[in-house]
């Protein structure tokens, strides 16, 4: 098992940003097509402000309630919490965290993404406060099997899942598997995962559905089938008992403060192990990506030989 797989960010610092701002904008463009071609960014401390004392609150607290949920989540457009139970002032305190947190991630991804500034949809932020390994998770839910991320509730239709993480044990790495690129494992499993089908018959649906939308004046867009195919792909790849265990597997291990941005659409990634992560999700769309060509649904009408976001 080979380990530790990432690109190290040295030209961009939490106090002053970039080093080089003559080089700002090739660089950022830069690192946004790493992203996308599967390359994880890593950093040795957080590239944003986040108070230790902050820190310090997440990790004190009790969060044995969490039996009942997989991540405390905080939704930054409503400004809503979940996942989390507790007295009035704690609840307070946690809301700022989050919120505060947010904004600094947002800040640091529109000068350091600068391609995806103001494209980007902001999706959930959520904070991992159990230890992963171990963890008693039906199938579906369970992070330590390798996955593509999609979201049942959430379709992007075509957009690209940006995940900033940071791992904000003080003692311990968060420990990660990961694996061959997308295109890879999509040429190998896509089909017997029933990629044509759902590509054949969701197609005529999506029509189908808008059409009688468009009649109704309703705009509001839909799941794809490359929404649907992608829901299907991660319960497919965790039920693949064979595709589990001889897969080629890359270990990572994310030090202590350490952080990392990663589209996790495109990167296979199991959690083996750690405790206290944070995260923010970002959606980006299509018409943001700066490689749209390496993009999932790319990959994926060019195996299934039609289109699929419609």
């Amino acid at each position: 098992m080979a380990k530790n797989s990432w690109i190290t960010i040295e030209d961009y610092k939490a106090a002053g940003g970039w080093t080089s701002s003559e080089q700002r904008d090739e660089r950022s463009r830069s690192y946004c097509e790493m992203l996308e071609r599967g390359e994880i960014l890593f950093f040795r401390e957080p590239p944003f402000l986040f108070p230790t004392d902050d820190q310090k609150f997440l990790l004190n607290q009790q969060w044995s309630e969490l039996r009942m949920h997989k991540n405390v989540s905080y939704r930054p457009a409503e400004g809503v919490l979940r996942g989390v139970s507790g007295d009035s002032a704690t609840i307070e305190r946690l809301q700022k965290i989050f919120k505060d947190y947010t904004e600094q991630v947002i800040q640091f991804a529109g000068n350091f993404l600068r391609p995806y500034k103001d494209k980007w949809n902001l999706d959930f932020a959520s904070f991992r406060p159990l230890e992963e390994e171990g963890r008693d998770l039906p199938l579906h839910k369970r992070n330590d099997l390798l996955h593509v991320d999609a979201f049942p509730s959430r379709p992007t239709r075509g957009g690209r899942i940006m995940r900033i993480f940071t791992n904000l044990n003080p003692t311990r790495a968060r420990v990660w598997n990961t694996t061959e690129n997308f295109g890879s494992i999509a040429r190998k499993y896509a089909k017997s995962a029933g990629l044509e089908k759902i590509a054949e018959d969701e197609m005529s649906i999506s029509r189908a559905v808008q059409t009688l939308g468009a009649k109704l004046g309703l705009t509001a867009p839909g799941r794809t089938p490359y929404d649907m195919f992608m829901l299907r792909f991660h319960d497919y790849l965790k039920e693949n008992a064979d595709f589990q265990k001889n897969t080629p597997k890359t270990e990572i291990d994310f030090p202590p403060l350490a952080t990392w941005i990663v589209f996790t659409d495109c990167v296979a990634h199991a959690v083996m192990s750690g405790q206290y992560a944070i995260e923010q999700t970002f959606l980006i769309p299509p018409n943001a990506l700066v490689t749209p060509q390496v993009a999932p649904y790319k990959i994926l009408e060019e195996i299934a030989g039609r289109p699929l976001i419609g």
